[in-house]
């Protein structure tokens, strides 16, 4: 390993971290609030560590395959190590612990918060509504930044990483292909984030002439476009009674659960290849699908067929499928068939490619494939039968790599889920918080539903669910490949 190379990419990061914390203390000085002193020491700690580790390490560029393991996993924690600064230093949130969780929550686009139960934090007694500007703003940001990607976003701005920003790209970038628009990798990240941005102040400023202030419109455009769900009230998006809101904000959640390369080539002209892709048919089937049946379920349950219910079965549908996780309605009053429908939306996520967490629907499409072509064989087993989907043939290698995935998705959820239920919690809250953390959703079941919060959970069982969040974030493998014995040989 190319240990200087390695020190060299953090120390970048931790800079752009820290200079980027001068916008949270600006918010802090216009708004004339105190938090103005812990944002600008956040940032002195962060630039004052990575300038020196940068530029004594700034003559070492290569990069294999391996350092890009190392730096994309390194990178994560230490942005959400440096994102615990403003929380913790700021007096926002004064337990490290609760500080790092709601930061690396942040980070990951998870949306799970421990902020709003007085009995943790009192001195905010009107929970996320008692945060400072300064301090929301910073809790939308760190999102935005984790939305795209920290490493592709280091890769479209700084040209000290060449050709090794391919290992790095791969091993960043989620779902079960890491697709380049262009032949250069740095020419790709740059395109992702100027449609991430452009749709971004598309959203806020749509927010902002639907009723939204200004400062709302982009704290909720920072976490929608992420899929991350971190929201300016406790309420969520059911604070605000507009139905143009909730449609706007249902509009770009479903934006961003699909695939960033079909967003570019459908700019660039070329609109048909989503109606040709079979991933996205079978997003848009599965979303507006169980939509139906929710609202069918809920309806008929209540005996009330009327907008509202459709509004926040087609709300909740896409929220908790794309892993953006915000609250329109608390769902766990509905009744259990529908219950059952978002447990199962937690698991599925948005597309390859988009900024949505779960197991993606590319991979629920090969599995499905997989069990089909399987049963085939059975009838014939020396039949040759390749996997296809659509017009693209699927190689062993991604169908080994899909394979192996799903049983460590599922492995991780049953034994968090397991020892969640050691720490005295219920079956329903253990699944729930287990499904969240590794789906990046945020809200969960039972103790830890949309209207509540992981305030009270035990701190074993929040460290343990950081790690989920970040397992889920990076795909498992980036991380788990770090701890083979062959990796360190």
């Amino acid at each position: 390993m190319n240990v200087k190379t390695i020190f060299n990419v953090l120390g970048a990061i931790l800079t752009l971290t820290g200079l980027t914390m001068i916008i949270p203390a600006l918010v802090a000085w216009g708004y004339d609030e105190p938090d103005l002193v812990g944002h600008l020491q956040s940032m002195g700690i962060c630039v004052t560590i990575g300038i020196p580790v940068w530029l004594f390490t700034r003559k070492s560029r290569s990069l294999n395959s391996k350092d890009g393991f190392a730096i994309v996993t390194l990178s994560w924690i230490l942005v959400a190590l440096a994102g615990t600064l403003p929380f913790y230093l700021t007096g926002a949130i004064p337990n490290f612990t609760d500080a790092w969780f709601e930061s690396m929550s942040g980070v990951t686009t998870t949306g799970a918060s421990i902020i709003g139960n007085p009995q943790t934090l009192p001195h905010l007694p009107n929970g996320v509504e008692s945060l400072t500007h300064g301090v929301l703003y910073w809790r939308s940001f760190i999102q935005w930044i984790g939305g795209m990607g920290i490493i592709v976003f280091t890769i479209a701005i700084l040209p000290l990483l060449g050709a090794g920003g391919v290992q790095l790209f791969k091993a960043e970038v989620p779902g079960p292909v890491a697709d380049k628009i262009r032949p250069r990798v740095k020419e790709t990240a740059k395109i992702l984030w100027m449609v991430y941005v452009g749709l971004t102040a598309a959203e806020a400023i749509l927010l902002s002439i639907s009723g939204m202030s200004w400062f709302d419109a982009i704290c909720h455009a920072f976490t929608t476009m992420p899929t991350g769900g971190f929201s300016t009230q406790n309420a969520s998006i059911a604070a605000y009674g507009n139905p143009v809101i909730h449609y706007i904000i249902i509009l770009f959640m479903f934006i961003a659960g699909v695939n960033f390369t079909l967003h570019f080539r459908s700019l660039t002209g070329n609109v048909k290849i989503c109606l040709k892709d079979p991933e996205f048919l079978a997003y848009i089937g599965i979303a507006f699908g169980v939509t139906f049946f929710i609202f069918l379920n809920v309806a008929s349950a209540q005996g009330e067929w009327t907008h509202d219910n459709f509004l926040s079965s087609l709300f909740q549908s896409i929220s908790i499928l794309t892993t953006t996780g915000y609250g329109s309605a608390n769902y766990e009053i509905w009744p259990y068939f529908s219950q059952y429908l978002i447990l199962i939306l937690m698991f599925i996520g948005g597309m390859g490619g988009s900024t949505g967490g779960g197991m993606k629907v590319a991979r629920i499409i090969l599995l499905v494939k997989y069990a089909a072509t399987e049963t085939r064989r059975m009838l014939h087993s020396r039949a040759i039968i390749p996997i296809r989907i659509g017009d693209r043939y699927i190689s062993e290698d991604v169908v080994r790599n899909t394979l192996g995935f799903f049983l460590f998705y599922i492995s991780i959820f049953g034994i968090t889920a397991l020892i969640l239920t050691t720490l005295n919690l219920d079956i329903e809250s253990a699944i729930g918080a287990a499904a969240s953390a590794i789906g990046n959703i945020g809200p969960g079941l039972g103790a830890f539903g949309p209207t509540d919060n992981y305030a009270l959970l035990h701190p074993i069982g929040k460290w343990m669910l950081t790690f989920c969040m970040l397992l889920g974030r990076l795909e498992i493998f980036t991380i788990m490949v770090l701890f083979s014995r062959t990796f360190w040989k």
